[in-house]
């Protein structure tokens, strides 16, 4: 990003607010959440990658099964380790203010 984009974003503290409001009943599940969000970009980014090796031709079949029986099951973990802190799918989106959503 440039940093005459950056410059139409403002000031990014005005979109943060004046105090972050913790929780000591929620600071697991909060955390959850980000710590989940940031592994599902990660995984997103990687099948995004994955696709682009497979229409390229650049995997063989072998690696092509093994890639898609690990996503399998990093989402099927993704989906226990949610539900475990009574997470849905909707609370891993992650806004980032005026810059929007990510991914």
């Amino acid at each position: 990003m440039s940093a005459a984009c950056l410059a139409d974003l403002g000031d990014p503290r005005a979109a943060l607010p004046a105090r972050i409001n913790t929780d000591a009943k929620t600071v697991e599940r909060d955390l959850a959440k980000v710590v989940l969000s940031l592994i599902d970009l990660v995984r997103r980014l990687m099948e995004r990658q994955a696709a682009r090796r497979v229409n390229a031709g650049s995997l063989t079949d072998d690696e092509i099964e093994r890639l898609g029986e690990t996503f399998l099951a990093l989402e099927g973990q993704m989906e226990k380790m949610a539900n475990a802190f009574g997470l849905e799918a909707e609370d891993l989106e992650m806004n980032l203010g005026p810059i929007g959503d990510l991914l």
